[in-house]
């Protein structure tokens, strides 16, 4: 009997490596779109030189973000996470295509008007955000800890990749007539295309994995009623109509009591996001000086940053020197604020190279601590709770972001802005 149900286990966990993929594939699409627009900064920066684009973006960006996810979390419980996660991703593709056609048809014209029509795709990207990321944290809190890592590795590939397209883009146009704006369609018309291609995976491809479907079916007889429409995509009918009879019956914890129980891991991505964004990008791409790398400066200390915080959330697969205990996670994030000091001086006294190590290290740290605090907190509870923790710790991580990009300004403090 025993044999019978481990074979059984091994089938409904096949496809594991397939799934970390198309999981890796989905983050990268969470946050494509948005790193583009952060990467081409250069070129924003060229069209519109009085709006401290980078900036200001980033703070259209998150009350969007914020405020969309404080509504999904609250219902969270009740929304159709397959209908949510499609609105997200299919919102990301037309927001990129919408970045195409303004800029073509207004002929790379800055104004206020442009700058205008930018901020406005700036906002849909934090509703799309909102849609997707808090949707899949909570999604693939109940599975295997390797998918929700394999996520969020995507999240900082999606950084690593638009930086280093951005560089070969940048390059290869650099000595053309209209160079710069050639080289940010270019960008943005492949950030469209993967849009696109990760509106395919979601709907066609993930619901459809074995383990995917084996994870939300034992969530639905938790009691979960979120992916009850995912189970019907993949053919799931009978434990989808189980769990729609079953959830009413099955308790669980409300989302004031999960905050209570994981108070420390809320404040902890809390400020991981407050001051990794209080730096970067704004006072990356304006307030480092000018040195030998002229244009290129900002553009490889972005790039330095995406690549180590992306090398960071692979760190944790190493099981000896994972972070799991919650009072080290608490000390290793509140000793990270000695890095303003570090940057503040590095900017003024140092040269590129100690700015590049410093900012490397931000990155590495970033993405180490974050997959450590949102693959721990989960751990232990049903279903139904984990996706609800998921989608409050992405609440809060949004939240850390939204004030470091506003205490990101402070570092204008005297510099006539």
């Amino acid at each position: 009997m025993a044999v019978t149900d481990e074979k059984a286990d091994v089938v409904r966990l096949e496809g594991k490596y397939s799934a970390m993929i198309v999981c890796w594939l989905l983050g990268n699409g969470c946050l494509f779109s948005w790193n583009s627009m952060l990467t081409i900064q250069d070129y924003y920066g060229y069209l519109f030189p009085n709006y401290h684009s980078s900036r200001v973006l980033t703070l259209v960006y998150q009350p969007f973000a914020l405020g969309t996810l404080c509504i999904l979390a609250s219902w969270e419980a009740n929304i159709n996470t397959r209908k949510r996660n499609l609105f997200g991703y299919v919102l990301f593709f037309i927001s990129s295509l919408s970045v195409l056609v303004l800029d073509l048809a207004t002929s790379g014209k800055g104004g206020l008007g442009s700058f205008i029509g930018i901020c406005a795709i700036s906002g849909a990207f934090g509703i799309a955000d909102a849609h997707v990321q808090g949707g899949m944290v909570g999604d693939l809190s109940f599975m295997q800890p390797e998918l929700l890592q394999s996520f969020l590795a995507g999240l900082a590939a999606s950084g690593a990749l638009t930086s280093g397209l951005r560089l070969i883009t940048k390059g290869a146009f650099e000595n053309s007539k209209g160079g710069l704006r050639k080289g940010a369609l270019l960008f943005f018309a492949i950030s469209t295309f993967f849009e696109l291609l990760c509106v395919i995976l979601y709907a066609f491809t993930f619901p459809k994995l074995q383990i995917v479907k084996h994870f939300r079916a034992k969530a639905a007889l938790e009691g979960s009623k979120t992916v009850s429409a995912d189970l019907a995509a993949a053919g799931i009918h009978g434990v989808a109509d189980e769990a729609m009879g079953k959830a009413t019956e099955v308790e669980r914890l409300s989302n004031k009591e999960l905050l209570s129980q994981n108070i420390d891991y809320v404040v902890d991505i809390f400020l991981i996001y407050a001051l990794t964004l209080s730096i970067f990008p704004g006072f990356l791409s304006e307030d480092t000086g000018s040195h030998s790398l002229g244009t290129w400066y900002a553009l490889v200390l972005i790039a330095s940053y995406n690549v180590c915080d992306l090398i960071g959330r692979y760190i944790p697969l190493i099981e000896c020197i994972r972070l799991e205990s919650r009072k080290w996670l608490m000390v290793s994030i509140v000793a990270r604020i000695l890095l303003l000091p570090a940057f503040y001086f590095t900017a003024k006294y140092g040269d590129e190279g100690w700015m590049i190590l410093l900012t490397s290290f931000l990155g590495l740290t970033n993405g180490y601590l974050t997959v450590c605090v949102l693959t721990s907190a989960p751990k232990g509870y049903k279903g139904p709770e984990q996706n609800a923790l998921g989608n409050l710790l992405v609440l809060f991580l949004l939240g850390g972001i939204f004030a470091g990009v506003t205490l990101g300004w402070l570092w204008l403090i005297g510099k006539g802005w």
